[in-house]
C-alpha cells in the first residue's frame, strides 16, 4: 500500500512538474543625443530649411527600438512546449507607445523537435534571416537593411511583421528553414494575403542565406492591385574576433491587372564588419548603396554608418554612432528609415545608452 501511494505521489508530483509554465517581463530602453544637418527644405523633427544648420534632438531607438514584452511558455512534456509573446514598441523621448498594444509580436504556438509553429502577429521569416547579414543590426540609427532609404514612397523593403499569421521555424543539421504566410482574408483571389520563405547554411566561420517574400496589394478603383515581391542574397564569415557581412536586395513593385504600367525597380547592396576590439569594445562599419531602377530622375541614394559600441555589463552599452547619407540629382534622403527624406544629403552624430531588462 505504501509502495503504491509513494508511486502516486511520484506520479502526480512529474505530472506537475511536466506541466511548469514560466512568464517573463522584459524590455529594452535606448534613448540618445543627437545633431543631424542638412536636413532640407521640409524641415522634418525641427528641421533647418536645407541651409546647413543643426538639429539638436532627443531620440528614442539608436540601437533598437524601445520595447515592453511578455513572453513565457509551459513544458508539455516529450520535449513539446507551448509559447506565446505579447511585445510592443515605445517612444522612450515622449513616454507614448510608438506602436498600438501589442503591435510588434502577439503570438501562440508550439515549440518541438520538429521546429517552431507560430499564429498570430509576428516579424516575418525574411526578417529573422536577413538579420545576422546587416552590420547595424537594423539599428534605427542607423540602417537602410529592412527598408531601404526614407526618399521613396515604398522605402523599397521588407515587410517587418504579418497579420493573421502562421509562421514555421526549423532546422536541420547546418541548415536553418522557415516559411511564413499571412492571410490576406479578404477574398479568395488572396488579395492582401502575404508569404516569406527562407533558408540558411552555417558551416565553420562561413555563411549564406536565401529569403523571398511577397505581398499581394488590394486592388484599387480600377481593379489594379500593387503587388510587390523582395528577394535577399546574404553572405558572412568570421574570422576569430572580426565578422565580415554583405548582402543585397532585389525589390520590384507592379501593378497587377493595370495595362500600360511599369514595375517599380530598387536594388539595395550593402557590406560592412563588427570588430570586437576588447570584450567591451565594439566597433561597426558598413555602407548602403540603393540603385532605384526607374522614373526619369534617380536618386541612387548611398549611405556610410559607423558605430562604436562598450558595453558597461551584460545589459547596459554606451554608443556613438556618425553617419553620412546623399542622393544623385537633388532627389531627398533620409538617414533613418522611419523619417521622410529632407534634402540631397545629411549627416549626423549622435550619443546614446541602451539598457535591457
Amino acid at each position: 500500500m505504501k509502495r503504491k501511494l509513494a508511486w502516486g505521489v511520484c506520479a502526480l508530483a512529474c505530472g506537475t512538474a511536466a506541466a511548469q509554465s514560466n512568464v517573463s517581463v522584459y524590455g529594452l530602453v535606448d534613448m540618445n543625443v543627437g545633431a543631424v544637418s542638412d536636413a532640407g527644405a521640409n524641415g522634418g523633427n525641427g528641421g533647418n530649411g536645407g541651409n546647413g544648420g543643426n538639429i539638436v534632438r532627443v531620440n528614442s531607438g539608436g540601437m533598437n527600438t524601445s520595447r515592453l514584452g511578455f513572453t513565457g511558455s509551459e513544458d508539455l512534456g516529450g520535449g513539446l512546449k507551448v509559447l506565446f509573446q505579447l511585445e510592443m514598441g515605445i517612444a522612450a523621448d515622449t513616454g507614448v507607445a510608438d506602436t498600438p498594444l501589442f503591435k510588434r509580436q502577439a503570438t501562440v504556438g508550439l515549440e518541438g523537435r520538429w521546429g517552431t509553429i507560430l499564429l498570430g502577429r509576428a516579424f516575418t521569416t525574411v526578417y529573422d534571416f536577413v538579420l545576422p547579414y546587416d552590420p547595424m543590426g537594423y539599428a534605427p540609427q542607423y540602417s537602410w537593411a529592412p527598408a531601404g532609404n526614407a526618399s521613396g514612397a515604398s522605402k523599397y523593403g521588407m515587410a517587418f511583421a504579418f497579420d493573421n499569421l502562421v509562421k514555421y521555424a526549423g532546422k536541420t543539421g547546418n541548415w536553418a528553414y522557415g516559411a511564413s504566410y499571412g492571410a490576406g482574408e479578404g477574398s479568395s483571389s488572396g488579395d492582401g494575403s502575404k508569404g516569406a520563405v527562407a533558408v540558411n547554411y552555417a558551416s565553420g566561420p562561413w555563411s549564406a542565406m536565401a529569403a523571398y517574400e511577397r505581398i499581394n496589394g488590394v486592388p484599387d478603383a480600377t481593379g489594379a492591385r500593387g503587388d510587390t515581391t523582395a528577394w535577399h542574397l546574404g553572405a558572412m564569415v568570421s574570422a576569430g574576433n572580426v565578422k565580415l557581412q554583405a548582402a543585397m536586395r532585389d525589390y520590384r513593385q507592379g501593378m497587377a491587372g493595370a495595362a500600360g504600367t511599369s514595375a517599380l525597380k530598387a536594388r539595395l547592396y550593402w557590406a560592412g564588419t563588427n570588430v570586437m576590439v576588447t570584450p567591451a569594445v565594439t566597433l561597426a562599419g558598413v555602407v548602403y548603396y540603393q540603385d532605384v531602377r526607374h522614373g526619369p530622375i534617380e536618386a541612387d541614394p548611398v549611405m556610410v554608418v559607423g558605430r562604436v559600441r562598450y558595453a558597461l555589463s551584460r545589459r547596459t552599452d554606451l554608443y556613438v554612432t556618425a553617419a553620412y547619407a546623399k542622393a544623385k540629382h537633388g532627389q531627398l534622403v533620409g538617414l533613418a528609415r522611419d523619417e521622410p527624406g529632407f534634402g540631397s544629403r545629411q549627416k549626423s552624430v549622435l550619443a546614446g545608452i541602451q539598457h535591457r531588462f
